[in-house]
This record gives C-alpha cells, structure tokens and sequence, in this order.
C-alpha cells in the first residue's frame, strides 16, 4: 500500500525504462508524487498501477541539445530530479555523447537553475574516461558535466542490473534454450557484481530524500562478485540446461560482433565487448570510504535469492522442472 502523499514532486528522466519503473515505485511508496519524462509518455501507462489516481504524470521530454526546452518544462516546480537516462548501444539521433554526456549536462543545468534542492544521476560502474569503450566514455563525461552544473548532485555507478524483466540473465537464459553454445567473450574472465534493481531503486530514493552525502559518488555491487563463466554457469543451473561454454578471445568477439551490430537491436556490439575487457566491481577505496549500500543503511540482497523466481520459466518442463536438457 502506498504512504500518505507527502506533497512532493520528483521528476524522473527514464522513469518508464528498467530501473525507472523500480524508481517510480519507491518514490510512491513514500508518498511522493512523481512525473515520469520520458521520450514516449504514451509507453508509460504501465507506471500508472504503482500510485494513486493522479499521483504518477507522464510527460515528454528529450535530453538531446535541441531539445533542453523540455528538460526544463520537465523540471518546473520538482523538489527532486533524478536522471536514469542511458543507452547500450548506438542507434539513429541516439548517441553515447549526445545522450549520456550532453544530456546528463543539460538535466544538471536546467535543475541548477530551477533551484532544485536534490538531484540524483545513474552512471555506471565501468564510467572511466580513459576507457577503450565509448560506453564507458561518455558515462564519464556525464559524469564531469553533472558535477559542473550541479556540485551537490549524488552520483550512482551501480554494476550490472538484474530483475524480473533485466536483459542481463533473461538474454543469456534465451539464448541458452536456442543455442547448444554460450560464449564466453575473453575467456569469461570478466568480473561483475550483480546488483539487485530495486536496491539501486531505494538507494535512489534515500539520495532525493536527503540521506546520501551531498556532492558524493557512490558505487553499488551485490553481495557476490561473480565472473561471466559463473554467471553463465548459475544461469545454467537454475534453468536445467546442459550448455557447452565456449571460450572467445577478445579479437574474435569484435570480428563477430561488427556483424551483429548492424542488426536491429543487436545482441552484441564491438563496443560492447571493449567494454568487457574491464571488470564492473566496487572499488576498495568506494568501500573504505562509505560510499557504497553499506554506507547509506541498505543491505543489497544476492542474486541467488531473487533470480530463481524468474529464471525458472525458461527452464525445459516448467518451473519444478529440475532435469537437465
């Protein structure tokens, strides 16, 4: 049931994407009324059941440059902004520095400007300006400009996302029941930290709420650090499937993969396994220091505790179905 509404109002960019859908969510548990901006407000009729009649409010809004008019009707009369905005890959006016590095800017500015007390930005654990991935790049120079045009703005660089409807394990959990082969990219050495959706989400809402350190960065991993091999050994577990893991190097992922990426929405891109060649793991120093889950209270749950009770559907028979296949 949602709390008593606390006369508040946050505007969220992306509300209707992955994360923001959990966002949302959290904020209106907390009473807080919420406008989701979002490219497609027509798309954003599923927020509608998290809130009470009139509590979420749709509204359109692009964060490229030609655009900053929208972003600043978005954020009119906002206690809070948040900024969930990003892309995985590269398509049509969507592009990595346009979206992830301008846009993130311009979100920060026009908040500035509106007198917005708290404003909240998702980045990414790989965000690294010296980075190969472009990616990785353009996350950090959004993460330049958030700082430039807001100082106070908490930033939040969680690992990979996992979650009941994630295109992390429900893709390679797919491509397991088409495929005899899962590749393992670079050997499957890569190191992740799994991180729960909505424990990103209420870390989020703590941010707005004024319980983060201001101005602080925060890097956010599961429980368990896991490399691709075990990820994809724990898909194969919880899904009953017999798969051979097929190591691929580097080189050879790239070559395949400057295929693929001139499909619709490809599996792979080469600036996606670039970007594999780095771990996504919370650094010792983010951990020292209290920048993590632990130093905002919140105890990130494991990926053994909640994705079972998705991934069962791709298993052979149906969810007590525990034979291999």
């Amino acid at each position: 049931m949602n709390a008593a509404l606390n006369g508040k109002l946050a505007t969220v960019f992306g509300g209707s994407g992955f994360l923001g859908r959990y966002v949302v969510r959290a904020l209106v548990q907390r009473g807080w009324r919420v406008r989701a901006a979002v490219r497609r407000p027509d798309l954003a009729g599923p927020l509608q059941p998290y809130g009470a009649v009139g509590q979420i409010q749709p509204v359109q809004a692009n964060l490229r440059p030609e655009f900053r008019w929208s972003v600043e009707r978005a954020v009119e009369g906002a206690d809070a902004v948040v900024n969930l905005v990003g892309i995985l890959s590269e398509w049509g006016k969507q592009k990595f520095d346009t979206v992830q590095a301008e846009g993130a800017g311009i979100v920060a500015e026009a908040a500035k400007a509106a007198g917005i007390p708290h404003l909240a930005h998702v980045s990414a654990l790989a965000a690294d300006a010296d980075s190969v991935s472009h990616y990785a790049r353009s996350k950090a120079a959004g993460e330049a400009a958030v700082k430039a045009g807001f100082p106070d703005a908490v930033i939040f660089r969680p690992s990979v996302l996992f979650g009941t409807d994630d295109t992390f394990l429900n893709r390679f959990a797919t491509l397991a029941t088409l495929s005899p082969v899962l590749p393992l990219i670079g050997g499957g050495k890569t190191r992740f930290q799994p991180v729960y959706v909505a424990d990103v989400a209420e870390a989020i809402a703590d941010a707005i709420e004024g319980k983060a350190k201001s101005g602080a960065s925060y890097e956010l991993g599961g429980p368990r650090v896991m490399s691709l091999r075990q990820i994809f050994e724990f898909i194969l577990a919880e899904t009953g499937r017999k798969r051979l893991l097929l190591p691929v190097p580097f080189a050879l992922a790239r070559l395949k993969a400057s295929v693929l990426q001139l499909l619709p929405n490809p599996l792979l891109t080469v600036d996606q396994v670039r970007l594999m060649t780095s771990d996504s793991i919370v650094s010792a120093e983010a951990a020292a220091a209290g920048l993590t889950f632990e130093g905002l209270g919140i105890k990130p749950r494991a990926i053994e505790a909640i994705a079972p009770s998705y991934l069962w559907r791709y298993r052979l028979h149906g969810q007590y179905d525990r034979h291999p296949a």
